[in-house]
């Protein structure tokens, strides 16, 4: 299962270059999890109700073409490995017109207990959803 989510890139996104500043990519990532997450009929927030939150235990991107301001991209988001205590997403996006993606990036993310922070078991806490991620988990191409 893969989300694409739409953005126009916005000029206080841009730097001094005129180009996208690399700090974003990751704020467009979120964006596209979330997306992904409310695509499997739940949201964070319903999650965090739950008593479960999913820190960011490692993130990578590569900046392959640069975007500016008024571009029009597609975050395209995948989940690629969902176990009982974490998940991983790859990122790839494109920038209208392109077939080739001007960024890539993966994150991978632990789920703790929101009170404690020590490790939970997302098959434990909420069978649900651990069944609909394993469901949508897309291998890498």
């Amino acid at each position: 299962m893969i989300h694409n989510t739409h953005l126009t890139v916005r000029y206080a996104e841009t730097d001094r270059m005129g180009i996208t500043h690399h700090a974003n990519y990751l704020v467009w990532y979120e964006q596209a999890r979330t997306e992904f997450t409310r695509m499997l009929g739940t949201s964070y927030g319903q999650i965090e109700e739950k008593g479960l939150l999913s820190p960011l235990l490692e993130i990578e991107t590569k900046y392959l073409l640069p975007c500016t301001y008024e571009d029009e991209i597609t975050v395209e988001c995948r989940l690629v490995k969902a176990t009982a205590a974490q998940m991983e997403f790859c990122y790839r996006v494109f920038k209208k017109g392109e077939e080739k993606p001007i960024n890539t990036g993966r994150s991978r993310h632990a789920w703790v207990d929101k009170d404690t922070f020590r490790p939970a078991s997302l098959k434990k806490r909420a069978p649900e959803l651990f069944a609909a991620l394993v469901a949508a988990v897309e291998p890498e191409e």
